[in-house]
């Protein structure tokens, strides 16, 4: 062990000091690392152990309470997991710089217009003012049926959809209305698992937000889809309420152009809803907190664990809190202009926190579970799974040579007391939900290890890093509605579709707010890419160097892959993996 301590001289102001690590050479000729990686602000002793640490060894206790974060747990209702203290008490390395771009996108003067679109020109002038490839494509293949069907898969929200082996009893449609010159019928095309259903239940009955004194609209659909020979997963029923009724119709691509077109576009703002509330914010920045947490408290510095895992922490406290105080606050941008903002947020919240299961964190589990293994084209369930086999490869070598036998991960009290501030904090002791309150044996923590090494890089970056390409052009993910949908057929035009859009300044906020959340951060560190040396042992150094090299292999497959597609999935490239949730 050594100490360490920043003496003031007279004369000199007080500065704080980063130490990345000290090196000491003994008579002997031995060098010994000590990996520090901390700021030090005050003139007291700091301990700190060498490198080479081991699972729940005695000789890890002396200096665990120098080598821990005071970092507490901050109690919230039981409506979404419970998040770090004001980072005023964070460490200082977690700071980063978050501020919103509406200079950038060159859209100051139109955050305060709140008048409708007149037209459709009018949205694209503003559009063209910052844009990307697939954004570009996104604006003008929106209205066609097979781009609708293809977001589901590889768009920002791929966790919801599911294979339907049986209509829902709310959701009745017949043969007559989807396959109306066809020799198909559903029960057949579902035993063939054809047919697929996206169901947002999670939004039935949220109390939708004001916005600009006018009552918006948010609703619950059901969505059918059915693959045919092309393999083009299509859009064939939406119905936008939950329950069934003569006002409530099912919309189909046989009626008319608007009609269709605008329960279409119901369904993609309900999409965004439910994937920034759900699959963005609760499933990756949330989760990613309270791992982060329970690690800062729990588990010192020294200990294998918080080795592998502090890169996968960077930022993710600080992030988080300026995104509750500029984004879900009072006066947060999301608050302000998302359909589900204010009292729905937390409906929301809350519902999806009581759905969220440990299968469904933890990817071939979720795939196997929502029978998506066979489907084609489904370019996050290809990259993620592959990215999940290294990320699990590189797990069991890491813990593997740490901890030889079962016992000694029942025994080190540290991992124990993690799992269990996980299970507490962030899923409310609900055993239901699967979340191990222990961990009895080395598989299941590398496979745990794993879902959280995953859900904080890969998982983020596949519901965060689209945002504006497939948001940025307002009409194929309005984040807010603001006319009811049609309760009878052949009532609408692109009058009514016009009129329904959010009005100029919500689009803009929107269009501002994807744009910041999906910029790749200025000191982006890539998945695998470790810059502080805390393994400081051969064989860990080579486990690293070999996870490393299978990264950057899938990303070429990735890369010469994407050259073929019409629309390149990008999301999972190891190589735009970002090691955290860092924005």
């Amino acid at each position: 062990m050594i100490e360490l301590d920043k003496q003031s001289l007279p004369l000199f102001p007080e500065d704080d000091w980063f130490c990345a690590k000290v090196e000491v050479k003994s008579p002997e000729g031995d060098i010994y690392s000590f990996p520090v990686y901390r700021w030090i602000a005050d003139s007291k002793v700091h301990r700190f152990k060498d490198g080479k640490g081991l699972g729940n060894c005695a000789h890890l206790k002396s200096c665990s309470n120098h080598c821990r974060c005071k970092t507490k747990f901050v109690m919230r209702l039981k409506q979404f997991p419970n998040t770090a203290q004001n980072p005023i008490f964070l460490p200082s390395e977690m700071n980063v710089l978050f501020c919103f771009r509406l200079t950038e996108l060159k859209l100051k003067g139109l955050d305060n217009r709140k008048e409708k679109w007149d037209n459709i020109d009018s949205i694209n002038r503003v559009f063209c003012c910052k844009n990307t490839e697939i954004s570009e494509y996104v604006q003008e293949h929106w209205k066609e049926d097979a781009f609708f069907g293809y977001q589901f898969l590889n768009g920002v929200n791929p966790i919801l959809i599911q294979c339907c082996t049986t209509l829902p009893s709310n959701f009745p449609v017949t043969d007559d209305m989807v396959f109306p010159r066809s020799r198909c019928d559903l029960a057949d095309e579902m035993k063939k698992g054809n047919i697929f259903l996206c169901d947002y239940k999670l939004l039935d009955g949220v109390k939708a937000n004001t916005i600009n004194g006018k009552k918006q609209y948010l609703m619950a659909p059901l969505v059918l889809l059915h693959k045919p020979p092309d393999n083009k997963l299509m859009p064939i029923a939406i119905q936008l309420k939950q329950t069934p009724s003569d006002d409530n119709p099912i919309f189909l691509p046989t009626d008319s152009e608007y009609d269709w077109l605008i329960a279409k576009i119901f369904v993609r703002s309900a999409d965004f809803n439910h994937h920034q509330l759900n699959a963005h914010l609760l499933r990756t920045h949330l989760l990613a907190e309270v791992f982060a947490v329970s690690l800062l408290r729990n588990v010192p510095m020294v200990h294998p664990l918080y080795k592998l895992l502090k890169l996968h922490t960077r930022y993710t406290l600080q992030i988080n809190f300026l995104a509750r105080r500029l984004l879900i606050s009072e006066i947060g941008a999301f608050t302000q202009f998302a359909s589900s903002g204010g009292e729905g947020m937390f409906t929301i919240l809350k519902r999806s926190v009581s759905s969220m299961t440990y299968s469904s964190l933890c990817m071939p589990d979720d795939i196997a579970e929502r029978g998506l293994e066979a489907v084609p084209n489904f370019y996050y369930r290809d990259d993620g799974l592959k990215v999940w086999d290294i990320i699990h490869r590189f797990v069991q070598g890491m813990l593997g040579y740490y901890y030889k036998s079962d016992s000694e991960v029942q025994q080190d009290s540290e991992l124990q007391k993690w799992i269990l501030d996980i299970f507490e904090h962030g899923f409310f002791s609900q055993a239901e939900t699967g979340i191990p309150q222990t961990f009895t044996c080395v598989t299941e923590l590398v496979k745990f290890v794993t879902m959280v090494i995953f859900t904080c890089s890969a998982q983020h970056a596949a519901v965060n890093s689209g945002q504006y390409d497939y948001g940025g052009w307002m009409p194929n993910t309005p984040i807010s509605l603001q006319l009811p949908p049609p309760t009878t057929k052949g009532t609408t035009s692109e009058a009514t579709m016009l009129a329904t859009f959010p009005d100029v300044n919500v689009t803009v906020q929107g269009m501002a707010t994807m744009w910041l959340l999906s910029k790749q951060s200025s000191d982006f560190v890539p998945l695998g890419q470790y810059p502080e040396e805390h393994f400081i042992e051969e064989i860990p150094r080579k486990i690293l160097k070999d996870f490393q090299m299978e990264l950057e292999d899938l990303s070429l497959v990735i890369k010469a892959r994407n050259k073929r597609l019409e629309v390149p999935y990008t999301y999972m490239d190891p190589a735009e993996l970002e090691n955290s949730v860092a924005i």
